[in-house]
Parts: structure tokens; C-alpha cells; sequence
């Protein structure tokens, strides 16, 4: 079954063509990686897909199957800024959605009784309650839990997590989802790869997460040269296949080559009149020459940086302690930096991974302790903020304001000019202003920046957003190599596996465990040690059950786990009637309306029942006592 088929679909800006007669089917079940290098139109396919911008060309066409609900996750979500999260995230016509709206804002005013008790109701009356416990697994899961805040003082994070979290709840069957593991923390990026691996989700989605598209997808389509190509399997295969095309392309490119020059010669030798023959030779001469001539030429950026070397002393953290209030960041951490490190840094979000770069560099104090940093050590800091320009500012004149070369290996130099091409920005592209440069393009200029002060120590904050696969290839390439120390925090699972060599990680409360290991190998000591831990729960709760057992007298034909729910049933009863009473009472009203006591009485039948099927389960477990 098709949900979305695209034909002859283009795009443009001006005159830059993004892709041009597109023609793409997305059937039920599958789920689709879209890749292509920053700039390659990616973001705006998207949008022409969610019909949130308009396609191009006279024969265009979108088909979206009628019937079928498609949710949208835009790279920068909108809300109205006045609504809080429990508005923004049950912003919806879905009945059950409503019910549990209406639920959750009677919690939050436990003094009016009445209100409660009708959203109950209405819960109980569509059977709601099994959803609400998965609303909130999925809103604890992305860590929203203050309803009562407004949007307009979200962050971009928290804004993009909220509105992945209202997606969710929506249960869409065809999801469209723009980066989705930005801003995520990599518990809450696992929790949502297990989520779209579910059967039932179709999928479309752009992402640099190459574990995503390693677990997730079972296509992959590259958006190249304004064409697309797809293939099958996950990003494993479609390395292995797209190898394969450049190849035979490259293989094409040279046969093509070599006719182009047998026929330019023909070209030359051969006489004024033309025959009919010799026309349509000329006709092929002048496809294949097109053909040589647009030879797609792929530019990589280019990173050749000489770092300065390091001292014997590097940086070394003294017993050192942060907190903010009753938040601590850190406390009586030590830490000595060898050369050459890679240390990646792990934990949930707002446990303190960013502040604790700023306390290496000084850039906040500690508390207590001592940060102690070598003569030599010079600092490249790539933060999660990005670079802060004026926008009126043109390339060029943000990287010379920093030095007019950089200084390469074997005294060789390298121009302003010169070190932007390597970074991809052709001469044409730096007389551009600042304001004009997408996030991808934004992010390589920092990138550059960083690295033109020459530093022998990288610390990195999520250095992954906004930059494509290719560019991130490149850049690990550059870091395995980089003789200095590298400290880096990112939300990239790939990325920290193929780099970091050790972990810091952020367990909370101050504390940090040094993991000799990368996130994968962490991540499977972690799981042994849940499985400890539940092993030894359960070990308790068997001695627990058995000891209960040996003193019952009271109900010795009672498991442990009947006690439980007798004991539950009981309270749950007394509750019932509690409810009943009241409502009874409010028959007495003199001014009762006859389409209130109608009302009424349907809730009290409701109740009625419900009490009955407490005291039948009540019942059957006390004659097993």
C-alpha cells in the first residue's frame, strides 16, 4: 500500500536548483533515511512532503493516501508561545487525547474534588487509562515534567523534545521527522530508536545518526547531483552499494572520456557536407561531450591543521567542586590529562557535561579545588552555542580577524582565502555575509575558527549538529590523527565510539565514573549491572514472600502477590463507596434539575458497577483465604 508517491517534483532558490523532477513511492512499513551533503535540499524535501512548502514544475504531484494520519517534526517546531506544555502537548481532536487532558488539569487543582471525579469518569468511560500510563512513560521518557510551563521559556532543546513528544502521542501512521535526535540525550535517542523500530510505523526521515540509520531504517536514499538514488538495507549496505555506483560511474566517466576524444578528432577530419549519417553522429558527438562536461566533481572539506605540542604538564584538576543551589555539578573530583586522550563525556541532560568544560577552561569557577593548566596547553573550544558574529559580518572578514594564515606541517602555510576553500567555501562564497550562511555552513565556519588558533587541546560540545555524514567521516578522520587531547561531549553514539578511547561519566549528584571503554562497551556493562541488580531484587523479594508466607496464619491459602491485591481491593472499595455517598447526597439538592439527576444517575450506575466488580474480585480472593 503506497501512503506517499512523488512525480516530477523540483525545487529552486533563485538560481539554485535544489533537485529538479523527483519522482519517489513510500509504502506502508517502510522506514526511509533521506542523506546528501549540507545545502543538497534535504530540509526542503521535507517540507514539500509535509506540505508545508509548495513543489515546483508543471507536472508536479503529491499523493498522500486519504486517511492515513502524518505527523511533522520540523527542525525548529512552533508552539503558541502562550500555552503551556500540557496545552501544547494535548493539542489535539483525538477524543482520548482530550479525556486525558482534561484528567491531568484536574490533577493539577486537587481542591476542586468535582472536577476530578468527572474526568475520571469520562476516563473510565473510554477506557483510557491504558493510553494515559503510555503518555506518561513517553513525557518522562523525553523528561517533560512541569505541565504548568509556559512555552515562550522553553529552550530550543526542551522545544524540540516536546513537540517529538505531542508527535508520539498522536500515534501517527507515517511519520516525517527532521533530525530527530537533536537535542536529545543519548538514553532519551535509544528509548526512541526501540520506539521506531515498531512494525507498524512508516517512516521518512532525515538524520546524521548513523546508528539510526544502522538500527532503524531498512532504505536509505541519497539526495545527489539534484537526483535521488535509492537503496536497499540499512547504512551499512548503502556504504557498500553507493561505493559500488561511484565506481561504475567513475568506470562510465572514463569510456565516455575516451569516445568523447575519438570523436572530436572524427569531428575535425571530417568534410563540410554532412549527410544524414554523419548528422546524427554529430547529434551522439554532442551528448557525450555533455556528458564528460558535467562530470560531478565532489568536494570534501579539507582539514590539514598543525597542532602545537604539549608541555609535561597538561591539565590537571585538583579535587574540584561545582554546584548551583542544591545542584551538584561536581564534588572533590580529580584528574590528571595525559597527552593524546580521547575522553568522551556522558550523561542525561542537565547533569551539568557543559558547565563542566567551562570549569577546565576557567570560564567558570569552581567552588573548591584547583584547576591547573599546563604553559603549553592552548585551548580549541567548539561549543554547543555556536559562533557568535555579527551578521552583517562577511566570511572572509571573520576568519581574518582571527590571522591572516595557519601555519601547516613542514612550515608550509595556508592563506584565509585558501583555508575557507579547504572548508568549502569557494572565493564567491566568503564575500557572503554571515546572516546569509545556513546551520551546516555556520557550523564549519566555527569549526575553522577553532582550529586556526592552533590548539594541542580540542574541547568539543556536541560538534555534530547540523553537519552531514560525509563531513562528519572527515572530520573523525582528522581526530584520529590529531596529535593533542580531545575532550568531547555529543550526543552522537557513532561518533564517540570511533573517537573517544575512555568516558567520563555524569551519574548525578556530583558523582563521575571514569569508563575505560567506549558507548558501546559502556552501555553493555551497564545493562549486565541492571540485570545484576534486578536478579538480586528479585532474590530479595523471594525471601520476602517466603518469610511472609511462613508467619501468615491469617491467609495461608493466599501467594504473596494475592495479599498485595486483596489488600489493594479493600482500599479501593472503601474509596468507591467514599464516592458513592457523594454522590448520593447531591440527589438531596432542592434545586436538582431533572437533566442533572439524569446525569446522576448514569454515574451512579457506573460507580454501582464498578463497585460490584470490586467486591466479586474481592470476594473470590477471600474464599481462597
Amino acid at each position: 500500500m503506497d501512503f506517499l508517491t512523488l512525480e516530477n517534483v523540483s525545487k529552486s532558490y533563485g538560481e539554485k536548483i535544489l533537485f529538479e523532477n523527483l519522482n519517489l513511492q513510500i509504502s506502508k512499513g517502510q522506514k526511509i533515511a533521506l542523506v546528501a551533503k549540507n545545502g543538497s535540499g534535504k530540509t526542503t524535501l521535507l517540507r514539500v512532503i509535509a506540505g508545508t512548502e509548495a513543489p515546483e514544475g508543471e507536472n508536479s504531484s503529491i499523493l498522500l493516501r486519504k486517511g492515513i494520519r502524518v505527523g511533522y517534526l520540523p527542525q525548529e517546531p512552533e508552539f503558541y508561545e502562550t500555552h503551556t506544555i500540557l496545552e501544547a502537548v494535548f493539542d489535539s481532536d483525538n477524543e482520548m487525547i482530550q479525556a486525558i487532558k482534561a484528567y491531568e488539569e484536574a490533577m493539577l487543582w486537587p481542591d476542586k474534588g468535582d472536577l476530578l471525579q468527572k474526568a475520571m469518569a469520562t476516563m473510565d468511560d473510554l477506557k483510557a487509562w491504558d493510553f494515559e500510563a503510555k503518555i506518561r512513560e513517553i513525557l518522562q521518557k523525553l523528561n517533560i515534567t512541569r505541565f504548568d510551563q509556559r512555552v515562550k521559556t522553553l529552550s530550543g532543546g526542551q522545544r524540540k523534545r516536546l513537540a517529538l513528544a505531542k508527535l508520539i502521542i498522536d500515534e501517527p501512521e507515517f511519520l516525517i521527522l527532521d533530525e530527530p535526535t537533536n537535542h536529545l540525550d543519548l538514553d532519551m535517542i535509544e528509548w526512541l530508536e526501540g520506539y521506531l523500530q515498531q512494525p507498524g510505523i512508516t517512516l521518512f526521515m532525515v538524520t546524521h545518526d548513523r546508528y539510526f540509520l544502522e538500527r532503524v531504517c531498512n532504505q536509505i536514499i541519497e539526495l545527489d547531483n539534484k537526483q535521488l538514488y535509492r537503496y536497499q538495507g540499512n547504512y551499512s549496505e548503502y556504504l557498500e552499494k553507493r561505493a559500488l555506483r561511484l565506481e561504475n560511474e567513475a568506470l562510465e566517466y572514463e569510456k565516455d572520456k575516451k569516445l568523447f576524444g575519438k570523436e572530436l578528432e572524427w569531428i575535425r577530419r571530417m568534410p563540410q557536407a554532412r549527410t544524414t549519417k554523419a548528422k546524427s553522429r554529430v547529434d551522439a558527438f554532442q551528448d557525450i561531450k555533455e556528458k564528460v562536461a558535467n562530470k560531478r566533481v565532489d568536494q570534501e572539506i579539507q582539514i590539514e591543521i598543525k597542532g602545537q605540542r604539549l608541555g609535561k604538564k597538561i591539565l590537571e584538576l585538583h579535587n574540584i567542586s561545582k554546584s548551583y543551589g542544591d545542584l551538584k555539578i561536581l564534588e572533590g573530583f580529580s584528574y590528571k590529562f595525559q597527552k593524546q586522550e580521547r575522553v568522551g563525556i556522558v550523561g542525561p541532560n542537565g547533569v551539568g557535561k557543559s558547565t563542566f568544560l567551562k570549569l577546565l577552561t576557567q570560564e567558570e569557577r569552581v567552588d573548591s579545588g584547583k584547576v591547573v593548566a599546563g604553559e603549553n596547553t592552548v585551548f580549541g573550544i567548539y561549543s554547543q552555542e555556536g559562533l557568535q558574529l555579527r551578521e552583517d559580518q562577511r566570511v572572509i572578514e571573520v576568519v581574518r580577524d582571527i590571522a591572516e594564515y595557519i601555519p601547516l606541517a613542514k612550515g608550509q602555510k595556508l592563506t584565509a582565502p585558501q583555508a575557507l576553500e579547504r572548508f568549502l567555501f569557494p572565493r564567491a562564497q566568503q564575500q557572503v555575509y554571515v546572516s546569509q550562511l545556513s546551520g551546516g555552513e555556520r557550523r564549519r565556519l566555527f569549526l575553522l575558527t577553532v582550529l586556526m588558533r592552533n590548539p594541542n587541546f580540542l574541547i568539543l560540545d556536541e560538534p555534530t549538529n547540523d553537519l552531514d555524514i560525509v563531513t562528519l567521516n572527515i572530520l573523525e578522520e582528522f581526530l584520529l590523527e590529531y596529535p593533542g587531547c580531545i575532550l568531547i561531549v555529543s550526543h552522537d553514539r557513532y561518533f564517540i565510539d570511533k573517537i573517544a578511547t575512555h568516558l567520563f561519566i555524569f551519574e548525578g549528584n556530583g558523582k563521575i565514573r571514569d569508563f575505560n571503554g567506549d558507548y558501546t562497551e559502556y552501555r553493555e556493562w551497564q545493562k549486565e549491572q541492571e540485570k545484576e541488580k534486578r536478579k538480586q531484587e528479585k532474590a530479595e523479594q523471594a525471601k520476602v514472600a517466603a518469610a511472609t508466607k511462613a508467619t501468615s496464619d491469617d491467609k495461608p491459602g493466599l501467594t504473596y502477590e494475592q495479599r498485595k491485591e486483596l489488600a489493594k481491593l479493600e482500599k479501593e472499595i472503601s474509596r468507591l463507596e467514599e464516592e458513592k455517598a457523594k454522590l448520593s447526597e447531591q440527589f438531596n439538592d432542592a434545586d436538582i434539575t431533572p437533566e442533572r439527576i439524569t446525569s446522576l444517575s448514569k454515574e451512579l450506575a457506573a460507580l454501582n458497577e464498578k463497585i460490584e466488580d470490586r467486591e466479586m474480585k474481592w470476594m473470590s480472593l477471600a474464599d481462597q483465604a
